[in-house]
């Protein structure tokens, strides 16, 4: 369980050393990289293979062809497809509640969200965050500002080493008995070895993550994108809402401490703010109706849903 925990912290302390002071709304103004369109696709088909390989996709061909189709139908209502990007959408194989694209139009998200979500509209609402993330080229950004900085891979690791260290040894002064000088030498290695290859983890997906600014318009385009494509509005964002309510349970049994280090570390704006939004959001829109979800919608969850039983074992 501690080794999990120095991971844990060792990946928002490492992952969270920039943000962004930019605030936009859909428009790529400003951006400090003047990347083509073709600098784009070459950035992302550098980084696909590995990217499939540390991520797999789902085997389930039933799940793929919806998560297809619900992103198709997004990317042709918003007159998006080859404008100028080409879209694809995979399902991951992962237990981790996540959501992630690379530039160009390559979007992944995770099988815990088709899990959890209560509605086709949850799920919409989370693939247009993605496109938002691509048609404002945040990733792309990333990762020219990455691939620029690779020399700096080693220093990552070290860095890291040492935050896993010092998190080692304090977890030992807790769970080692006094004067137990090999159980303190092992909590420490675990970290200093855990720290390392988090460091090396953060600079190799950096790119990952995005400013506070960069999640809550990415979050507003996404909204707009899932009402047009026909989803009801005040589904759409309620996603975040179950995201909020799992960072405050994560919170139940920390002290003020804890609680603070998390918070201050956190490269995404607090799940709080999200629900905010969202709900300015729903107001902001003029939309009445809408669809919540479709017929496939049940069994798609259910599957997912089994899949996220096994993941979890």
């Amino acid at each position: 369980m501690w080794r999990n925990i120095f991971l844990s912290l060792l990946v928002l302390s490492v992952s969270c050393a920039k943000t962004s002071d930019r605030y936009r709304e859909g428009s790529n103004a400003g951006q400090k990289s003047a990347l083509t369109v073709e600098e784009e696709k070459k950035l992302t088909k550098e980084a696909l293979p590995q990217m499939k390989k540390d991520y797999p996709s789902t085997t389930n061909k039933e799940l793929q062809a919806y998560i297809t189709r619900l992103g198709q139908k997004l990317v042709q209502a918003n007159k998006l497809n080859h404008n100028p990007y080409t879209y694809n959408f995979t399902v991951v194989e992962s237990n981790q509640i996540n959501a992630f694209a690379l530039p160009a139009g390559e979007t992944f998200i995770t099988i815990p969200i088709i899990a959890m979500a209560d509605s086709e509209a949850e799920i919409a609402g989370v693939i247009g965050h993605e496109i938002g993330h691509v048609v404002a080229r945040h990733t792309a950004e990333r990762m020219a500002q990455q691939k620029a900085e690779q020399k700096k891979m080693i220093g990552f690791g070290a860095i890291g080493a040492a935050l896993g260290a010092g998190a080692g040894y304090f977890a030992s002064t807790k769970l080692c008995k006094e004067g137990d000088t090999a159980c303190k030498l092992k909590y420490t290695g675990y970290g200093t070895a855990g720290g390392a290859a988090v460091g090396v983890m953060a600079q190799k997906y950096g790119f990952m993550k995005n400013s506070q600014e960069d999640e809550l318009e990415s979050d507003r385009i996404g909204f707009r994108y899932a009402v047009v494509a026909g989803y009801n509005k005040d589904k759409v964002g309620d996603f975040y809402s179950k995201l909020y309510a799992l960072e405050q349970e994560s919170k139940k049994g920390q002290n003020a401490a804890m609680s603070f280090i998390s918070d201050a570390m956190s490269s995404h704006p607090p799940s709080k703010s999200r629900v905010s939004q969202a709900q300015e959001m729903k107001g902001s829109v003029q939309s009445q109706g809408g669809m919540d979800s479709g017929p496939e919608f049940q069994r798609m969850k259910k599957i997912a849903q089994d899949i996220y039983a096994k993941l979890k074992k």
